[in-house]
């Protein structure tokens, strides 16, 4: 059995990535009429963890929970990029250890580390690499981060913070709003056509919805 895990941090992050990845690979297939316009290929189940931070430990999240449960020896996990699965070399090697316990291969598609076929094989090569990559990849993290974090503080102590601006702006904010209101166009029809997030389009059409239970994005909110 193919397994599929995603995740996204926040309520507002789309999966749209990682659902082009995983439809890349034939995972997941395009499908009018359902979810973000997506479905699984035949013998492939989807878990997924929605605004789940990263700090949480992937074998304490709900959605990797129902994962275990269906796993079985002989099934590989699969996921799209391995910051959705684990953060930090600490949370890989637990992942890691519950794959070699339960028989079940670990798969990244994109990154460095997707030339593998299975991550969680114990060997040097393997656990040497693991731990290069994972590292690497923590230490580039935590430097933006701090760089990021120093660069908002600057600029609101100058006043010029204002934030990100918003997905849909200009010509394609008209245009979003046009085709809600004179097309009928469903939000999740204008958040694929547009390869933005269905909070976005629900913020472009401020005004528009009869029952607006997602207020405007706030100036200096980041996604």
């Amino acid at each position: 059995m193919q397994i599929v895990y995603s995740r996204s941090s926040t309520a507002t992050q789309s999966l749209l990535r990682q659902r082009h990845i995983l439809t890349e690979a034939g995972l997941l297939v395009r499908a009018e009429g359902v979810a973000e316009g997506f479905r699984t290929a035949p013998g492939v189940l989807l878990f997924e963890d929605a605004a789940t931070t990263s700090k949480v430990p992937a074998l304490e999240r709900p959605g990797f929970a129902k994962l275990a449960a269906a796993a079985n020896p002989g099934d590989t996990v699969t996921v799209s990029e391995l910051f959705r699965l684990c953060r930090d070399l600490v949370d890989i090697h637990h992942v890691r250890a519950w794959c070699l316990a339960r028989g079940v291969a670990l798969r990244v598609l994109s990154g460095p580390l997707s030339n593998f076929a299975d991550l969680a094989a114990k060997d040097a090569t393997t656990d040497l690499l693991v731990n290069v990559i994972t590292a690497v990849g923590q230490f580039q993290r935590d430097l933006q981060n701090e760089l990021t974090d120093e660069g908002i503080a600057a600029a609101e102590a100058e006043g010029r913070y204002r934030g990100r601006p918003p997905a849909l702006s200009g010509a394609m904010l008209a245009e979003v709003r046009a085709a809600f209101r004179d097309e009928g166009a469903s939000i999740a029809a204008l958040a694929r056509r547009h390869g933005v997030s269905r909070v976005a389009v629900r913020t472009a059409l401020h005004g528009l919805l009869p029952d607006q239970s997602t207020p405007a994005r706030p100036a200096g909110m980041i996604e």
